[in-house]
């Protein structure tokens, strides 16, 4: 087992966390609201500006209490930023207005597309 805390804090500006969250209930829920679509809406947007494995990383999550119909709930920490409805549609004016156009990223910069070119899958 491999401690890598210090290396995910030095490199991550922001963790997107979505809810994908399923239950069998008459509420709303995440999932059926499109919840994985927006994980996937997120992912490429991120990978169109090859900025998929540098400062911004993207998990799924369970409830984050802002259930709706309309939409799946998303937390951008630390910035500790809450949105609720969020559809696919949304994911680049919400992720542009986050990180800019271009998610502040760069080949040139220490985060860019070459930054985790000595990546250990492991």
């Amino acid at each position: 087992m491999k401690d890598r805390t210090e290396q995910h804090r030095e490199r991550l500006e922001a963790h997107v966390f979505v809810c994908t969250n399923d239950r069998d209930s008459p509420h709303a829920n995440c999932a059926a609201a499109g919840g994985e679509e927006t994980v996937t809406a997120i992912n490429e947007w991120l990978r169109d500006r090859d900025a998929f494995w540098t400062t911004v990383s993207v998990s799924t999550t369970s409830c984050l209490g802002l259930c709706s119909e309309d939409g799946a709930a998303v937390s951008i920490q630390p910035r500790n930023t809450w949105y609720s409805d969020v559809t696919p549609a949304d994911v680049p004016d919400l992720l542009e207005s986050e990180f800019g156009a271009d998610a502040n990223l760069d080949s040139e910069s220490e985060f860019g597309a070459d930054a985790n070119s000595d990546r250990d899958p492991g």
